[in-house]
């Protein structure tokens, strides 16, 4: 593996950091030179942002508990705080890895500057910052039947973290929604939130469904044997309404909570909301005939 990687896309504008699995896109708007200085204050605490999760990655998959653990790393500490107030359900501190080195990485970022705006994208999972009377446009997509919405975030909304989980993407999932898209207030409670309503989104023992030991997938997965959705075939819209009802009803427990702000579940052309999805630009969504099958909480 080479080491971390850093270049300019095209146009100038967003910076690419990859290192391994970390492949993030940035980017800062404001005084040039602040730009620049945040960007290369991104550049120099991505150097070592993989090597010290490596050396507590042991711990950081065993699963969490109500009681936060100590971890010496900014990042392993993030993680291990998005996960505690979920530790009723199983879960490990991987379940934030995205989210968190997402604000790890902002937080070095916009350190001792003056920016207007400023994302950190890990995958689709990102951090963000945004000062009062400034705004940024989002794209929701990807999951997989045909839903594709921009959403417009404002500094006075509070949300500073944007995450996606499901069965569809990256990482393995126990249960079977083609996405759930969580805002939060930061990108690694967004990040543990979604990756928790979308094992929520199930139908247990369904025919249809298609299931793995995440160990025989991945050998360190921090899963273990647990099964994880590899497949999912026909279901009638009665069962991905109920399928979705479960993880509404976990989404809507964390909204009470305080600890996600809003969320969107997708699941075999369905949507559901929890909390409100700010300045939501969705025409197809609206005259969709699936209208029926939405559910606002």
């Amino acid at each position: 593996m080479s080491g971390p990687q850093a270049h300019w896309l095209a146009g100038g504008r967003r910076l690419h950091l990859n290192h391994g699995p970390i492949d993030l896109i940035i980017e800062a708007f404001g005084d040039a030179a602040e730009v620049r200085m945040a960007c290369e204050q991104a550049v120099a605490r991505f150097q070592t942002i993989l090597s010290e999760l490596v050396d507590e990655l042991p711990a950081l998959r065993q699963p969490a508990a109500v009681a936060a653990r100590l971890f010496a790393g900014p990042t392993a500490r993030r993680m291990e705080a998005a996960v505690s107030p979920l530790a009723e359900r199983f879960i490990t501190p991987m379940a934030a890895v995205a989210g968190s080195v997402a604000d790890e990485m902002l937080a070095a970022m916009v350190s001792g500057r003056k920016l207007e705006r400023a994302y950190v994208n890990n995958g689709g999972d990102s951090a963000l910052h945004l000062v009062p009377g400034q705004s940024m446009t989002l794209a929701i997509a990807g999951t997989g039947h045909g839903f594709a919405d921009r959403i417009t975030v404002r500094g006075e909304d509070g949300v500073r973290g944007v995450a996606t989980s499901g069965w569809r993407g990256r990482s393995f999932s126990l249960g079977i929604a083609d996405a759930v898209t969580v805002l939060a207030s930061s990108g690694a409670a967004a990040d543990a939130a979604a990756t928790l309503i979308a094992n929520a989104v199930d139908l247990p023992g369904h025919h249809a469904i298609e299931r793995r030991p995440a160990r025989q997938l991945a050998p360190d997965s921090d899963l273990g044997e647990r099964l994880v959705t590899t497949a999912v075939g026909t279901v009638s819209p009665q069962e991905a309404a109920r399928a979705l009802q479960f993880g509404l009803t976990v989404a809507e427990d964390y909204r009470r909570q305080g600890l996600i702000t809003a969320a969107a579940l997708f699941f075999n052309g369905a949507t559901a909301f929890v909390g409100n999805f700010p300045n939501l630009r969705s025409d197809r969504l609206r005259s969709s005939d699936q209208a029926k099958d939405f559910a606002h909480a």
